[in-house]
């Protein structure tokens, strides 16, 4: 198991120092300057630069940069004087990391739910309700659904926020929102696995020494049933704890995704930088702690690496 730890934390490592050096030098390559308006002369704009260290070869930026980095140091905002990336991230990262953690708990209940609900039962309408409901929740985008839900739960009927974070209610458009397309992936995948794991030597033992279908379903099945789930839930649970830029600026929430999106228009180089890096970190971690549980439910995970 340690053997199997080391080997995903240094793969880890190695994308997130891909991931820092390719994002670095596609800012780089992006055209115009951080402090290129209409009136700020040639002079002051060589100025700032030379200041920020824009005007070095980018090779020794990036080294700089590296270094920095391996201190904690994210550097500051070109476009927001005086702010530091991490006090930016610190501020944004709190709101998205709520609005994903509920968004991946709904999912993952939901989907769980209405994968056994299909799988067990024996009711053709059910399993067609269910089949539907999952194909339309996997192929709508979900701004679209945040479209849909803000129209008829806060325009028309008025029963729910339709912008920022006020309050417990205003988180309820959102997560459904972050939620609808992970949970019906889940509901498929659960229902597909289900029926194999039902249908194996395990489960026909466990009738016959009495076992009821409840507790076989609970004890033995579902176990091995989530094991293919873990490797869909870490990816599912990076991208909804980075937020989902599009659902955010619906609904007007001061996240990550807002302030990447207005880095990138400000050309803002170190927030772009700052807010990609962070995101990695969040998404390799959440991707290598879904690994290492598997492997921990799956001694023949552990094996592949002897």
């Amino acid at each position: 198991m340690g053997r199997y730890m080391f080997k995903r934390m240094l793969v880890g490592f190695l994308a997130l120092f891909v991931l820092v050096t390719v994002s670095f030098f596609l800012t780089r390559i992006m055209p115009g300057s951080p402090f290129q308006s209409g009136n700020v002369s040639e002079q002051v704009l060589s100025s700032l630069e030379k200041e920020y260290g824009l005007d070095k070869p980018a090779a020794g930026q990036y080294v700089v940069y590296l270094g920095n980095l391996l201190h904690g140091d994210f550097g500051m905002s070109y476009k927001k004087p005086g702010v530091s990336v991490a006090e930016v991230i610190g501020r944004a990262w709190p709101v998205t990391a709520v609005l994903g953690f509920l968004a991946i708990l709904l999912a993952a209940a939901l989907g769980t739910a209405a994968g056994i609900w299909q799988a067990v039962t024996d009711k053709k309408a059910v399993k067609g309700g269910i089949f539907l409901g999952t194909m339309l929740g996997a192929g709508v985008p979900n701004f679209a659904v945040a479209l849909l839900l803000d129209l008829l739960f806060g325009v028309k009927l008025k029963l729910l926020p339709i912008a920022g974070l006020s309050g417990a209610a205003s988180y309820v458009l959102p997560v459904v929102s972050l939620a609808l397309y992970p949970a019906s992936i889940i509901a498929r995948m659960i229902h597909h696995t289900l029926g194999d794991e039902l249908g194996r030597g395990y489960v026909a033992l466990a009738r016959a020494k009495g076992l009821g279908r409840r507790r076989i379903l609970l004890t033995h099945v579902l176990k091995n049933a989530w094991l293919p789930i873990l490797n869909y839930i870490g990816p599912a649970a990076a991208f909804l704890l980075t937020g989902s830029f599009v659902v955010e600026s619906i609904f007007t929430i001061p996240g990550l995704g807002r302030e990447f999106v207005t880095s990138i228009g400000n050309r803002d180089y170190t927030l772009i930088l700052g807010l990609t890096v962070f995101m990695g970190i969040v998404v390799i971690g959440i991707n290598i702690i879904t690994d290492i549980l598997g492997a921990w439910l799956d001694p023949r995970i552990r094996r592949t690496c002897r």
